[in-house]
């Protein structure tokens, strides 16, 4: 049991430095450096080092050993158009299956999200994982199996990853705060079409964001 603990602390903690950018992408991850610098036997650091890469977060590399995913343009343009439509449909679903109480907690979310914004002056909007994020809410509410295990956890991490570097993005705080409460208010009306409209115009969006931010960084 201790050893499991162990491991899940490891995990969450490169993860969450990979996810902000705190390890950056494309760095090797020396296990004798990691052991030494997390106080752990290598054991448990190549298990969590496993489990990061079934997150698609770390990659191995002959020669070289475990290693951060790089910022792939290409990648990025085709899981935003998965999240698109897959996400819309959750929209869909979810206008349908939420119960009155799921809908007030998300409203609580958002008005989390916005106290927060208006505490970092509009120029970062980080959601947090798990239940304090506005979109996997969205698809847990779906209620189907399908796209809960597909959008939140295969590709969940790697969707934070990309959305952490479009945080800072000027002027998009802000909008997609308020994209975020017209998909809410489309919700609360049980109107699913709107609701899944308004869902795929807004990752649409984040993901023009996102490709001219990695363009500017592969210049």
């Amino acid at each position: 049991m201790e050893a499991r603990t162990q491991v899940d602390r490891i995990y969450q903690q490169l993860l969450e430095a990979i996810v902000r950018g705190d390890i950056a992408p494309n760095e090797r991850l020396r296990e004798s450096e990691l052991s030494t610098e997390l106080g752990i036997s290598r054991g448990p650091l190549r298990e969590a080092l496993h489990r990061l890469e079934s997150r698609r977060l770390v990659r191995k590399v002959p020669h070289v050993g475990a290693q951060v995913v790089g910022v792939d343009r290409q990648e990025l343009i085709e899981l935003y158009q998965i999240r698109e439509n897959l996400e819309s449909l959750a929209c869909e679903l979810a206008a349908k299956h939420m119960t009155d109480e799921a809908l007030q907690e998300l409203g609580a979310v958002l008005v989390r999200h916005e106290r927060y914004l208006d505490d970092q002056n509009d120029q970062f909007y980080i959601q947090q994982e798990g239940d304090l994020d506005f979109h996997f809410n969205i698809i847990q509410a779906s209620g189907n199996r399908w796209l809960i295990s597909l959008l939140c956890d295969e590709l969940y991490q790697r969707v934070r990853m990309f959305r952490f570097q479009s945080a800072h993005r000027r002027g998009r705080p802000r909008q997609a705060l308020e994209e975020h409460q017209r998909i809410f208010e489309a919700l609360q009306q049980r109107d699913g079409e709107l609701a899944s409209l308004l869902m795929k115009r807004h990752i649409r969006s984040a993901r023009r964001v996102l490709e001219q931010t990695t363009e500017e960084t592969l210049l």
